[in-house]
């Protein structure tokens, strides 16, 4: 089914994009796709920036950088993100979840098994680890052609209201157009998430993109064309590292798992 190639080829871009800029028919493309998706009484909540000039995404690329050098130092996203850490292939095929750490950055395999610990936190500092780690993440957003940044209407995204919900799911459809989009289009995009790590990163961008009072910045991307060779075969479905239809597909209530669907 060619729909579901598509979805099937779906992946998010972890290396460095092309220079070529993406062109106006593309980038229209993918507006038109993202502003064709599902939302609550048609509100359509979403806004878009979209960002060329160099020097924005520069800045953009240094707040990454620095963001990620920070939480790497103080161990804050190990810390936060170490449930989803696997250091086996067997663990890794019993939970069917999270990051193998081996296919985290090279820099980081030596490692495992003492990322959590005071004492591996140490020397990682000691020998740069984080500042490394952070100068590779700079040059591949500033590597970026083009940033899509996605943001919410607060008239319709009102905390603690119902329309938040709404207003969430309906970007989510929105960006989920979009990424599949990018496959069709032979770009790749990636989320560039290390600014909301560390406090007052984050509306850093905000103010560098003049984001107003009506609207809230929930994420941004970083969008290029993705060389043939980096170009990754469509996701395995019987793979260990994709859930099973078992453990995540119910019938009738949560207490019945669904029986029969995990082979093929």
């Amino acid at each position: 089914m060619e729909l579901f190639d598509a979805i099937a080829r779906r992946r998010t871009t972890n290396g460095p994009f092309l220079d070529t800029p993406v062109s106006e028919e593309h980038q229209r493309t993918l507006m038109r796709v993202a502003g064709a998706a599902p939302s609550q009484l048609n509100s359509q909540p979403w806004r878009f920036v979209l960002i060329e000039d160099r020097a924005t995404i520069e800045t953009v690329a240094g707040i990454s950088g620095s963001s990620m050098t920070e939480a790497m130092s103080n161990g804050s996203f190990f810390e936060r993100y170490k449930r989803w850490f696997r250091f086996s292939p067997a663990e890794m095929s019993v939970t069917r979840d999270g990051m193998l750490f081996d296919r985290l950055p090279a820099i980081l395999r030596p490692f495992t098994g003492q990322v959590f610990t005071a004492g591996g936190q140490r020397t990682m500092n000691r020998l740069r680890v984080p500042q490394r780690l952070g100068e590779e993440n700079r040059k591949l957003v500033a590597g970026s052609p083009l940033l899509i940044a996605a943001l919410l209407d607060r008239t319709e995204a009102r905390p603690g209201e119902l329309s938040s919900f709404y207003s969430i799911f309906s970007l989510g459809a929105a960006m989920e157009n979009v990424w599949l989009a990018t496959v069709e289009l032979g770009l790749g995009i990636q989320f560039v998430s290390f600014p909301m790590e560390v406090e007052g990163r984050w509306a850093e961008i905000e103010g560098l993109l003049e984001v107003p009072d009506d609207l809230q910045l929930m994420a941004v991307y970083r969008v290029g064309y993705v060389p043939d060779r980096e170009r990754r075969p469509p996701i395995d479905w019987s793979s260990r590292e994709r859930r099973a239809p078992s453990q995540y597909v119910f019938r009738e209530s949560c207490g019945r798992p669904q029986d029969g669907w995990d082979e093929g």
